[in-house]
């Protein structure tokens, strides 16, 4: 055999052999990557947020397959006869950019993708790039809605509080606070307790995996405070925190996008954080005004280990 065919042969090998995993082991038949300025775990929550909104606007049912916090979610999704899987593959860049990279998977017309997909604009093609292209500009338009800057390493003020504890998902933490804030602040009136500060979140365990707080809404009041015995309102010193911190400004609802922020920034500089956060609400969401102006001081603890 000559040189010449025996080159052939091996070409032809190789060929066959990505023929074979092209079309029957790779697990997508199309991806999409695009940049953007934001957070890993904004993000992660950004891709949740917008699946249930598909299920509203499109009728399209998500579910997680697998996820892993805060750079990998797995899908799959049903519309009456089609299947389909979407992974999501996020990438810390630096500070300030992330990549996204999304693998798309018909379960249904695998095979037929993959061969036309790089090679014509066909309507599977058409259409899911009309879908991640919907989702960036969503995702885009959000982060129009806050600011984030990182403060570096500080320490929080030692202060007594009166609080009550409270458990909710990541996304509804402010709803969780509203609801409950007559309940403290009409103990304080009642019991004529003076508030003296804005009010804190002490958030004493935060579960990434189920994506669930438990946390201590805390208003300040003067540490001589008579004590007036409670089953639900209670009093205590929050210490001081040494941590990494960040100012956000935003509403109070999304102000997890400084977590995530935080997260990040630690991350890339080998810095350990604990499972718990102290937010120091600045402005009062009740006198209305610019959002993009209300502020809020974020300290993550750093790990005593």
């Amino acid at each position: 055999m000559t040189v010449r065919k025996k080159i052939i042969l091996g070409f032809s090998a190789l060929f066959c052999l990505f023929l074979v995993w092209y079309l029957f082991i790779k697990e997508t038949d199309y991806r999409v990557s695009f940049k953007v300025k934001a957070a890993t775990g904004t993000i992660f929550q950004g891709i949740q947020e917008w699946s249930a909104n598909q299920m509203i606007n499109e009728k399209e049912n998500y579910i997680i397959l697998e996820k892993r916090n805060f750079d990998f979610i797995k899908q799959e999704m049903k519309r009456d006869d089609v299947q389909m899987e979407y992974t999501w593959d996020i990438v810390y860049m630096n500070d300030s950019v992330t990549k996204i990279n999304v693998g798309i998977k018909d379960l249904n017309h695998s095979i037929y993708n993959k061969i036309t997909a790089p090679f014509f604009n066909t309507k599977f093609k058409q259409e899911q790039i009309r879908k991640i292209t919907d989702f960036k500009k969503g995702l885009s338009d959000h982060l129009k809605n806050f600011k984030i800057r990182i403060d570096g390493e500080g320490v929080s003020e030692e202060t007594f509080v009166a609080y009550i504890s409270l458990k909710s998902v990541l996304q509804e933490k402010a709803q969780k606070m509203i609801a409950n804030d007559a309940l403290i602040t009409g103990f304080l009136f009642q019991n004529q307790i003076k508030i003296i500060g804005r009010p804190y979140v002490e958030v004493t365990n935060w579960n990434l995996d189920k994506e669930t707080i438990d946390f201590n809404y805390c208003f300040p009041v003067d540490k001589n405070t008579k004590i007036v015995p409670d089953d639900i309102v209670k009093f205590k010193n929050l210490p001081v925190v040494k941590g990494l911190k960040a100012t956000y400004y935003g509403n109070f609802r999304t102000s997890d996008r400084a977590w995530f922020a935080l997260m990040d920034y630690a991350k890339k500089h080998n810095l350990k954080l604990e499972n718990k956060v102290l937010e120091h609400f600045l402005s009062n969401p009740f006198n209305g005004g610019e959002e993009l102006e209300w502020e809020t001081k974020i300290i993550i603890p750093f790990t005593s280990k």
